[in-house]
């Protein structure tokens, strides 16, 4: 009987210099049509305001001007509350909330996806559902339970309400769950660390994707927020409300207007760009099995 011959293959597997130059011209495209909303954003704060309001409106500026900037600025100064104060009361409420939103989600996460507890089927069900509710719903409540709590027209009203947030805490659970291996923390247990420390240095390492996005969510709904119906004084008023009045003027402040809507998105976009490098390069290492 006669042997089959066989030989054995090795398979690579590469893309060519084409496929390569393929992708690579794909990705710039999108990645210029994805730019163009913001480079139009700034090419509208540096028009004079007949460019403003020509129909058809140019995508380009013909003749460049620092005219909204400088508006702006003398709009800012002739405010009778220092701007820098409205600038400190968005960095404070953004960065308290941002923090404490991350470290409530992610201990509270932790604890629903790692710790068994009576009742904990029960409490993921329910902060599953309250993401049905839009805040408008709640906000009688809201301000009652604020009322009662002494925490109308401070900067709690802003702060707690980030901290109590579910939609970080349900993406942390639900990161959890997949990505930080029961064995691990076995491990880290037996060994004999507390829960605290298994939380906070094997738990949260893993889930760095996870608290890096949440953070770009956090700080930048926290950095936009315009006007609270749960702060009165104007001394504790946000840099968007400020920057709203301002610009409410009509036409003939539309250039500060442009102006004021690149120095509002520069923040928010600075923090989204760090974050998204971390992001990236800890999604293509963060893979785990058991």
């Amino acid at each position: 009987m006669a042997k089959l011959r066989t030989r054995k293959h090795k398979v690579v597997l590469s893309r060519s210099a084409g496929g390569d130059a393929g992708i690579t011209m794909v990705l710039t495209i999108l990645g210029i049509f994805m730019f163009l909303p913001m480079f139009y954003v700034v090419s509208q704060s540096f028009k004079p305001l007949d460019e403003l309001w020509m129909y058809p409106p140019r995508f380009l500026v013909k003749n460049p001007t620092f005219r909204n900037y400088t508006d702006l600025f003398t709009l800012m100064n002739d405010s009778w509350v220092p701007f820098s104060r409205y600038i400190f009361n968005t960095v404070l409420t953004s960065v308290l909330g941002t923090f404490g939103h991350l470290f409530l989600a992610s201990a509270c996460a932790y604890a629903l996806a790692k710790i068994k507890f009576p009742g904990g089927g029960f409490v993921f069900r329910t902060i599953r559902t309250s993401l049905m509710f839009h805040s408008t719903v709640t906000a009688i409540t809201s301000f009652i339970l604020m009322s009662t709590f002494h925490m109308i027209d401070t900067y709690w009203a802003i702060i707690v309400p980030a901290w109590g947030s579910t939609l970080g805490l349900y993406l942390m659970k639900q990161f959890m769950d997949t990505n930080v291996p029961d064995t691990v923390l076995e491990s880290a247990r037996l060994d004999g660390a507390s829960e605290i420390r298994t939380y906070w240095t094997i738990a949260m390492p893993m889930v760095k994707p996870a608290w890096l996005t949440l953070i770009i969510y956090s700080f930048q709904g926290l950095w936009n927020a315009g006007s609270s119906i749960y702060i009165y004084s104007e001394q504790l008023k946000s840099f968007n409300y400020a920057i709203g009045q301002i610009t409410a003027g009509g036409i003939k402040r539309a250039g500060a207007s442009a102006a004021a809507t690149v120095l509002m998105m520069m923040v928010p976009i600075l923090v989204f760009v760090i974050s998204q490098s971390n992001i990236i390069e800890t999604m293509g290492s963060s893979g785990m099995k058991d």
